[in-house]
Order: C-alpha cells, then sequence, then structure tokens
C-alpha cells in the first residue's frame, strides 16, 4: 500500500493550528505528526512549507445538471471544478432532468456519479407532494438528506399542500433541506412590479420581487413544523437578518446554511454585474450580508455552501424575471472565504468547522470532514500570500465564466487529496485520477 508524508504543513483541524505532518497510506490517513516529531518514510514527500492543510471541502449544495440539462454542466466538469477548488465531497440537487424523486432515477443518478464524479459525492432525493411512501424505503446509510422546495420552482417538485408539507415533516427521519420562499408573496411582488414599470422589471428589482419577506414567511413555516414534529430541518442558503431570528444554535434538529453569493455580493454589484448575480434567493442588501457574514461565528449559521449552480451566459439574458437564476461557484467558494479570513470576517479555524466539520456532523458522513487517524484521506493544502486574478483561462465549469472574473485572490488552492488520490495540483487537473466515492453516513 503506497505511503504519503505531507510535512512542513500549519495543520488547521478541529478548532487548533499546529505545525505538523501527515502521513497516509492508501486511501486513509494513517498518522497525524506534532512537530517536532521524527517523520517516518514514505513513497511520497510533499513539502508544504508555507501552506496551510485543511480538511477537504464538504459542499452540501450544488446542482451539476446532470442528466437532462448537459449544456450548461455535467458531472464530469463540474467535479474537475469541485477538485480544483479544494472541495473533496459535494451533494447534489435533485432538479434535474429527469428529477430525481423517483427511487429509480435517484440509484440510476447515483450510478452515473460514480462513474464520471471526480470527487466524493452523495443525492439529495425531491419531495413531490405525493412521494412520501418511497422517501420512507430510501437507505438512511447512502442518502443524505430530501430536499424539499417550499416556494417557487418547475415542474412538480413545489411541495405546496400542508397536509404533504405535514406528512413529510411526521415522517422523515432524514435531514429535510428546504428551499423557502413563499410563492403568494413573490406572486404578489411581481404583479406589483410589472404593473408599476410597464413591462419587465430590472435585474435590480430581483430582491425586491423574492422579497425578504417571502424568505422569512417560508422559513418561518418550515421551523415552526420541525419544532412541531422533531424533525431534522437544514435550512438551505439564508439570505436575511430575519430569518436568522428563527434559528437557535441549543435546538440541535434545525440548522441553517449560507451560500457563498450572499456572504460576498450584495444589492449594489447588480448595477456591475447584472444578471451574473442573479440567484434563489435573491442577494439582497448590505444589511442582510452584515447579519449573514456575524452568524458566521454566533452558532446560528451551522454550515457554508455554494448552490453551484452553472448556466451558458445566454441564458443569464433579461431581466427580473427572464433571465435565469444560479451562478457556478464550487471552483471558487473555498478562496472567497479565506478572503474573508484575511478580512478578519471569521477565523481560519471557524472557516474549516463550517466548510468540513459541521456539514460532516449535521448530515452524519461517515469518516470525513476531519483530519483524524483512520479516516479518509480528503484534503486541500493551501498557500496565503499567493496573489493571482481569476480569468476565464482558469475555470473548469463548462459554462465558462464566473461572476467573480477579475477578482484578486490572496490564496491559492495547491493541492487537493481525494481518497488518497492527488486530483489537483500546480494549477491542472490530475490526468486519469481515480473517480470519488459514494458517501456513506452513520445512521441506523
Amino acid at each position: 500500500m503506497k505511503t504519503s508524508l505531507i510535512t512542513n504543513a500549519q495543520i488547521v483541524n478541529e478548532g487548533k493550528t499546529f505545525c505538523g505532518a501527515i502521513l497516509i497510506q492508501g486511501d486513509r490517513i494513517a498518522d497525524i505528526i506534532v512537530s517536532p516529531t521524527p517523520l517516518p518514510e514514505a513513497d511520497t514527500v510533499i513539502d508544504a512549507q508555507g501552506c496551510y492543510v485543511l480538511p477537504g471541502v464538504i459542499d452540501c449544495h450544488v446542482h451539476f445538471r446532470d442528466p437532462g440539462l448537459t449544456h450548461k454542466a455535467d458531472v464530469a466538469s463540474e467535479s474537475r471544478a469541485a477538485a480544483a477548488g479544494g472541495v473533496t465531497s459535494v451533494f447534489d440537487m435533485p432538479n434535474t432532468v429527469p428529477q430525481t424523486t423517483s427511487l429509480q432515477t435517484f440509484e440510476e443518478k447515483n450510478a452515473h456519479f460514480a462513474e464520471k464524479c471526480l470527487v466524493n459525492y452523495a443525492i439529495f432525493f425531491g419531495a413531490t407532494n405525493d412521494n412520501l411512501g418511497e422517501i420512507q424505503t430510501l437507505d438512511p446509510t447512502t442518502t443524505c438528506g430530501v430536499k424539499l422546495f417550499m416556494g417557487s420552482s418547475t415542474g412538480n417538485m413545489l411541495v405546496d399542500k400542508e397536509a404533504a408539507l405535514r406528512e413529510l415533516f411526521a415522517n422523515c427521519t432524514l435531514p429535510i433541506m428546504t428551499h423557502c420562499e413563499d410563492t403568494a408573496v413573490i406572486s404578489e411582488n411581481t404583479a406589483k412590479f410589472k404593473e408599476q414599470l410597464g413591462g419587465e422589471p430590472g435585474v435590480a428589482y430581483h430582491p425586491e420581487i423574492r422579497s425578504a419577506e417571502a424568505c422569512f414567511k417560508s422559513t418561518q413555516l418550515a421551523v415552526s413544523l420541525a419544532k412541531e414534529y422533531n424533525a431534522q430541518l437544514h435550512v438551505a442558503h439564508l439570505t436575511t437578518k430575519e430569518e436568522l431570528t428563527l434559528i437557535d444554535p441549543a435546538v440541535s434538529n434545525i440548522t441553517a446554511e449560507v451560500c457563498i453569493p450572499h456572504l460576498v455580493f450584495t444589492d449594489a454589484d447588480y448595477a456591475t454585474l447584472g444578471t451574473r448575480i442573479k440567484c434563489n434567493p435573491a442577494v439582497k442588501d448590505a444589511s442582510h450580508r452584515e447579519a449573514l457574514r456575524a452568524a458566521l461565528t454566533d452558532g446560528k449559521i451551522a454550515t457554508i455552501a455554494t448552490d453551484h449552480a452553472p448556466h451558458q451566459l445566454d441564458e443569464k439574458k433579461g431581466g427580473a424575471l427572464t433571465a435565469v437564476s444560479g451562478m457556478p461557484m464550487v471552483q471558487f467558494s473555498l478562496v472567497s472565504m479565506l478572503e474573508l479570513v484575511n478580512q478578519g470576517v471569521l477565523p481560519l479555524e471557524q472557516l474549516v468547522t463550517l466548510m468540513s466539520h459541521n456539514p460532516a456532523k449535521r448530515f452524519s458522513v461517515k469518516e470525513r470532514g476531519f483530519l483524524r487517524k483512520g479516516y479518509k484521506a480528503d484534503l486541500v493544502i493551501v498557500r496565503p500570500n499567493a496573489p493571482w486574478t481569476l480569468t476565464t483561462d482558469c475555470i473548469e465549469s463548462k459554462c465558462g465564466w464566473s461572476p467573480l472574473e477579475e477578482q484578486t485572490f490572496n490564496w491559492k488552492v495547491e493541492q487537493t487529496i481525494c481518497n488518497g488520490v492527488t486530483v489537483y495540483a500546480n494549477g491542472a487537473i490530475t490526468p486519469n485520477a481515480p473517480q470519488g466515492e459514494r458517501l456513506t453516513f452513520n445512521r441506523v
């Protein structure tokens, strides 16, 4: 069994940063050595002088668009983007074509990811108004959770019947991840602005249409149902200061996620970036962004994800109603958050908690998310004080663009190791690297 030794590293793990080395044997961490201690021999030695070693990022919220929407993205292209960004595990969403709302489409998608995904993966099962029976047959050890759209959505994935919602919250033992935006509020706002403006509102009206009220009203309902039935609720992409009042860190069954766009952009950015930053829920004003940033360190936000959702640029044309929502983010999520570390928004150790430890804990991911002896060797080596500017030639996502283009980052992903294998190093994906593994979960 081949061994690798990472030396001279600043290791960040479980709230501490220390100088040491990591021995990898096969696909697992064989030892974590605190300096100064004699080092073992290894087949390969990686000198991480000047760098930090972190657990690989677990992004619990991506849309890889596969199957059915592969003109935008596919599993191979987007998992390359993940690897290039230090992300070693992803949870994919069910709103594809066909939707992942039956046992057949669920297993077909898992099989496809097994063939194509460069990093580790799990698939969310999508809730509908009438598929609780299939949800109850899911294997909890191989299913990350159930995705519930409680607001405007395409197809039959909007669960808008109170009886169906109550039945799901009462009977689903898996984590329920909710997209919370109230459809009635959005529809009312849409009609109001169309009448006022005499046509389609520009993208700057997007946060007025998909408003803070729409988010709060829907999240309030989800939280109340989770409390009533003691369900496991994880609210996706919180965007407002009002929603934060609904989250109590002491209530362990109700947690919340924040996504990169809502931590780095504000509504002022529509003037320059336009529909490139149009997403659902909408990027809102600076007061909401500052509240979300503060919640990264007060316990109200459990996980940071991306809601990585690629589109071709020609699909982003139009205004608040016709331009599609979503943006590619998975490749640059870690470096974006490291910039917030530099700005004093949160400590590096807390970043690791929110992007690696807590996703593993919240979803009970087996033997990942931490640098621990015996755990799978998923880790990323990052270098500080290494400025570079994001240009299109470094983008791995099939769509070929990023809302962060021309931004200069001061941290660089040097190397990504997934299951003990280097999948990205020196600015390039490793040729012929093995595929990632299907994640498993510590659940009975």
